[in-house]
């Protein structure tokens, strides 16, 4: 079974330029990218962007008809909100998560070349540890200047799986970022990579299937492992550098050095045994 680890779904277009189509990244269209793909279900990772101000309440209510195939990880004081990294973190976030039964998990965007101290602060932990706690997973927007802090908090709390959006934003021919983060990879084993975003390692992200970025994709593979490595499409933002299919085969088939049983579960059963409380 293929299992899409990041995705998203908004009811109209969030970024700039303005597409003719506002709805073409919608949960119909999503759904049938995906039944094109054979992708059998997916996470969609919630982001109140753009006209989306509430992107998980509009996600939950329009995938109650998928059977299933969705899974929302509601957006969490991300770094469009107001109430970004603002004091009263953990009361908010208790309240989404009593608020939301049946939530696998959440997401968190951090400004990703700021410092990452918040995750290290009294509240900060409190929101890991209240995570933990609840057996949820946390979906994290991170920069290779936040590997050590990220793995340091992650260090922390060892029972809550902390999924790195995007190839932790290491970028082609940078040895340093790839070197921080392979060392936070060492540092934290709960911490898992999502390769996804393929198109923001490198300047011609368009390029498919990107060879330099094939080769940065190995080094972080050999950093993680196979067994802490889940595929995401980043469907539709994807669209900028790649189709749907594209962005699954750019894994699928051009991934170096993988087996076909480690294959199989960067694809779809790692996501699926964490969405099963799996550690």
């Amino acid at each position: 079974m293929i299992l899409d680890a990041h995705c998203h779904a908004w009811a109209r277009w969030p970024y700039d330029p303005p597409v003719p189509d506002p709805g073409k990244g919608n949960v119909a269209s999503l759904l049938w990218e995906m039944g094109r793909a054979g992708v059998a279900r997916a996470v969609v990772i919630c982001a109140a962007i753009g006209a989306n101000p509430q992107n998980f309440l509009d996600v939950v209510a329009a995938i109650e008809g998928a059977g299933g195939r969705l899974v929302p990880f509601a957006d969490f004081d991300c770094r469009w909100h107001p109430t970004h990294h603002t004091p009263g973190a953990p009361a908010r976030l208790r309240a989404l998560l009593d608020g939301a039964p049946g939530l696998k998990g959440v997401t968190h965007y951090m400004v990703e070349d700021a410092v990452a101290s918040w995750l290290l602060s009294d509240e900060g932990q409190a929101c890991l540890s209240l995570l933990q706690e609840r057996g949820l997973l946390l979906s994290l927007a991170a920069g290779p200047s936040q590997a050590a802090t990220v793995a340091a908090a992650a260090a922390r709390v060892p029972r809550l799986p902390v999924l790195v959006h995007h190839l932790f934003r290491v970028r082609t021919g940078d040895d340093a970022e790839l070197a921080a983060v392979a060392q936070a990879a060492l540092a934290a084993p709960n911490l898992v990579l999502k390769l996804s975003g393929h198109g923001y390692a490198e300047e011609d992200g368009w390029d498919f299937p990107l060879p330099r970025v094939q080769l940065l994709v190995r080094g972080l593979a050999d950093a993680f492992g196979p067994d802490r490595l889940v595929w995401g499409s980043d469907w539709p933002v994807s669209t900028r550098y790649m189709t749907y299919r594209q962005a699954l085969e750019i894994v699928r088939r051009h991934a170096p050095g993988c087996s076909p049983a480690e294959r199989d579960a960067i694809l779809g059963g790692t996501m699926q045994r964490l969405l099963e409380g799996g550690r």
